[in-house]
């Protein structure tokens, strides 16, 4: 199993075309396939057409009063294509976590015992480098950075490259 996050800092590079795209492509090659909207700018939820009363917020949120697991939150798009949506109020999610032990975890655990049900799990991530994106990178064992050929660009691959070296150092993920 698979879980691939999609990650860059700076915004419109093609993190959520190349998500939608990936996942769809993985489907209809008969892979199994949930997209985990991890963005609360919520572009792929609303790319798929999903309207949904819950999202990965009531995933992650211990102060939600419609706390969820996260097979009672995900849609099926089509065949072999789940998606876990996302919403706006994911980005409270970053302040209501700041003094909890493990909370660049979250994700990861949450992951654990659901991970048989696809053979790939890919993480549309926020265009920062704040908890959300740390949760994906945390959860994953492979990561693409979409990039624009422009300099701005490739200052911000170098950005997330050392990121993703901190996490691997600070938080025992190889």
């Amino acid at each position: 199993m698979r879980i691939i996050s999609i990650a860059n800092q700076k915004g419109g590079c093609g993190k959520t075309t190349t998500s939608i795209n990936l996942a769809a492509s993985l489907a209809s090659n008969n892979r199994r396939v949930l997209l985990i909207d991890l963005d609360p700018q919520a572009h792929a939820t609303s790319g798929l057409n999903i309207k949904a009363d819950l999202s990965i917020y009531n995933v992650l949120s211990k102060i939600t009063h419609k706390k969820s697991k996260i097979n009672e939150i995900i849609q099926n798009i089509g065949e072999n294509f789940d998606i876990a949506p996302s919403s706006i109020v994911l980005s409270t999610l970053e302040q209501e976590l700041s003094g909890e032990i493990g909370r660049e975890s979250r994700l990861m655990d949450t992951l654990k015992a659901f991970q048989s049900n696809y053979d790939y799990i890919l993480i549309d991530c926020p265009p920062n480098l704040g908890i959300l994106t740390i949760n994906a990178l945390r959860a994953a064992n492979e990561i693409i950075i979409p990039v624009e050929a422009s300099r701005f660009s490739l200052e911000g691959v170098s950005q997330l490259i050392s990121i993703i070296n901190l996490v691997k150092e600070r938080l025992s993920h190889a």
